[in-house]
C-alpha cells in the first residue's frame, strides 16, 4: 500500500512527458553532456553526469529524461513516508505525509522535467531521514553516509551548503550539541569537502563564475521576493490544503515533547528559511527541499491526533480530491489551450519569478513550447546558404535555451550554435571561420556596426514561447570586420 502513492507519482509525470516539448534548461544539460567537466557557471557537474549515463544508456528523447525525473520525485515521495514511519507514524501517518508531498505542485512541476532540482529534493530528504537514524542512534558509519550524501548534493546543487548550515545550527541550538564532541559530524563534514574539492578547484582555475552568475542573476534577472511575499508563496507551492500538515510537523519539531529528540530538524528548516528570505531575491521554490521533513513530522503528529477516528479516510480523500484539481497546473497534463481556460477559470494568472513578459503560460510551461519550430525557423535561413557557406557559419544565439535547442535538433542538417550566455560563453566559438553568422535577435544596430552586409530573411514564430523569442527577426550577416573570435569576450553574459 506504501508503494500506492509513490507508484501513481511515476505514472502521472511519466504520462505528462508527452504533453510538451523540452524545458529549456534540458536541452543545456544536455549539450553539457558533451562537453564533460568538474563544473559549469551555473551549475556543479554531478546532474550532467547522471545525463550522460543515461544518454548513453537510454538515449536522449523526452521520454527517457522524464522517466527520471519521475522517478526521483516517486523516489522523495517514498522517503517522505518513510521519514514519517521513523518519526513514529503509522501506516495512516505514512499515507497522509506521502500523500501531502504528493500533491504539492512545486514537487510535482520540478519533477515533470530533468533538472538538478529534483535531484537536489532527492538529496535533502535523504539526508533528512539519515540524521533521524544518527540522533536516534549514532554512529561513525551513519556519519560517514551523511558526508557522502552532503558532498554528492553539493556535487549537485551547492545549495547544499544551506542545508549544511542548518545541521549545524541545529547541533550548536539543541542537546544535539553533545554529538560535536565525537568524529561524527567533523567526519562527515571533511568526506562532504573532500568530494566537493574538485568542483571548488574548477571553479578556482576559472575565475569564480558561479559567483558571477549569482551576483549578475540576483542584481539583473530575478525579481525581488520580500518576506511576506516569500512565506505565502510556499502555501501555494505546498498546496493549501497541506498547510495543516507540514505547519503541524514544524511546530511538532520545536516545541512536541513527542519530537524533542529531533528538534534538530526544525532548527535546521528555520536557518535555511531565514537565509533565503534574508536574500530577498530567492525563488519561493527554493525552499521546497527542506519541507518532506516537516511534512514527514506532520504525518507522525496527526496519526497520533487522529488515531481510531473515523476522519482519517476522509483526510486522504480530501488530500486526493484537492491534489487532483492543481495538478494541471504544476503538470503539463492539458493541451495549452485546455490548460489556459482551466486556469482562468481557477482565477491563475501566468507569473515568473524573473524580469520577464509573459504570454499566456507562465514561464514554467512557456520554456517548453516552440523549439521545433523555433530550430526549424532559424533552419530555413541555415539552408539559405551555400554549401560552402554552411561549412564556415555559425548561428549566435541570445541564451542557452537557443543553443542547446539548435544543437539537438538541427545537428542533423549541419547547424552549429553558440552563445555568449552562461557555459556556452566558457565554450567559445566554434572553431570555424565564423564569416557568415546568423542571428535570431530583436535589435540590428549592433549588427550594422559588426558585419559588412545584414539581411533579414525571417523571423520566428514559437507560438506559445516565452515572448522573447517569439517573432523574433532572424538575420544573415556577411563579411565581419571583426573576427568572432576577437569579439568573443564581449558576448559574455552570465545570469
Amino acid at each position: 500500500m506504501r508503494l500506492a502513492v509513490p507508484a501513481a507519482v511515476f505514472a502521472v509525470l511519466v504520462v505528462a512527458a508527452f504533453g510538451d516539448g523540452y524545458f529549456r534548461d534540458e536541452l543545456y544539460y544536455l549539450a553539457c553532456t558533451r562537453r564533460m567537466a568538474w563544473g559549469y557557471v551555473d551549475h556543479p557537474p554531478l546532474c550532467v553526469a547522471l545525463l550522460w549515463v543515461v544518454r548513453h544508456a537510454a538515449g536522449e528523447s523526452l521520454l527517457v529524461l522524464r522517466a527520471v525525473a519521475a522517478l526521483a520525485t516517486a523516489a522523495v515521495v517514498w522517503m517522505t513516508g518513510s521519514l514519517a514511519r521513523r518519526l513514529g507514524a503509522d501506516s495512516f501517518g505514512q499515507l497522509l505525509a506521502m500523500a501531502a508531498a504528493a500533491m504539492a505542485p512545486e514537487l510535482l512541476g520540478i519533477g515533470s522535467f530533468y533538472s538538478m532540482n529534483i535531484l537536489e529534493v532527492v538529496f535533502w530528504t535523504a539526508a533528512a531521514r539519515l540524521l533521524v537514524e544518527i540522533l536516534d542512534r549514532p554512529t561513525d558509519t551513519r556519519w560517514v553516509t551523511l558526508g557522502l550524501l552532503l558532498g554528492l548534493g553539493l556535487l549537485n546543487k551547492i545549495s547544499v551548503l544551506w542545508l549544511g548550515a542548518g545541521i549545524a545550527a541545529g547541533l550548536v541550538l539543541t542537546p544535539a550539541r553533545r554529538l560535536l564532541l565525537t568524529r561524527g559530524p567533523w567526519l562527515a563534514g571533511a568526506i562532504a569537502g573532500v568530494i566537493f574539492l574538485p568542483h571548488v578547484l574548477w571553479q578556482v582555475t576559472h575565475d569564480w563564475p558561479t559567483l558571477e552568475f549569482i551576483r549578475n542573476a540576483s542584481r539583473d534577472k530575478m525579481q525581488s521576493n520580500p518576506p511576506l511575499s516569500f512565506l505565502a508563496d510556499q502555501v501555494m507551492n505546498l498546496h493549501p490544503v497541506a498547510l495543516p500538515i507540514w505547519l503541524a510537523g514544524l511546530v511538532a519539531l520545536l516545541a512536541g515533547n513527542r519530537f524533542r529528540q529531533y528538534r534538530l530538524l526544525g532548527i535546521a528548516f528555520l536557518t535555511v528559511a531565514a537565509i533565503l528570505i534574508l536574500n530577498r531575491t530567492s525563488r519561493s521554490g527554493y525552499l521546497l527541499p527542506a519541507f518532506p521533513m516537516l511534512i514527514a513530522a506532520g504525518g507522525a503528529w496527526w496519526s497520533h491526533v487522529l488515531h481510531g477516528t473515523p476522519a482519517r479516510a476522509a483526510v486522504l480523500v480530501l488530500l486526493a480530491v484537492a491534489g487532483a484539481a492543481t495538478l494541471p497546473l504544476a503538470v503539463p497534463v492539458l493541451p495549452v489551450d485546455s490548460y489556459v481556460r482551466y486556469s482562468r477559470a481557477l482565477g491563475v494568472a501566468p507569473s515568473t519569478e524573473e524580469r520577464q513578459q509573459l504570454g499566456r503560460l507562465p514561464q514554467f510551461f512557456a520554456d517548453r513550447q516552440g523549439w521545433d519550430r523555433f530550430v526549424d525557423q532559424i533552419g530555413s535561413a541555415w539552408d539559405r546558404l551555400t554549401p560552402d557557406e554552411r561549412s564556415r557559419a555559425v548561428i549566435v544565439t541570445s541564451n542557452y535555451g537557443e543553443a542547446g535547442a539548435i544543437e539537438l535538433m538541427g545537428r542533423s542538417r549541419g547547424m552549429v550554435a553558440a552563445s555568449g550566455h552562461n557555459n556556452y560563453w566558457l565554450w567559445g566559438p566554434p572553431s570555424r571561420p565564423a564569416d557568415v553568422a546568423i542571428f535570431p535577435r530583436r535589435n540590428r544596430t549592433n549588427l550594422d556596426r559588426l558585419f559588412a552586409e545584414v539581411k533579414q530573411v525571417g523571423q520566428t514564430d514559437c507560438g506559445d514561447c516565452m515572448p522573447y523569442e517569439n517573432q523574433l527577426p532572424i538575420f544573415i550577416c556577411r563579411g565581419p570586420r571583426t573576427p568572432l573570435v576577437v569579439l568573443w569576450p564581449s558576448f559574455k553574459h552570465f545570469n
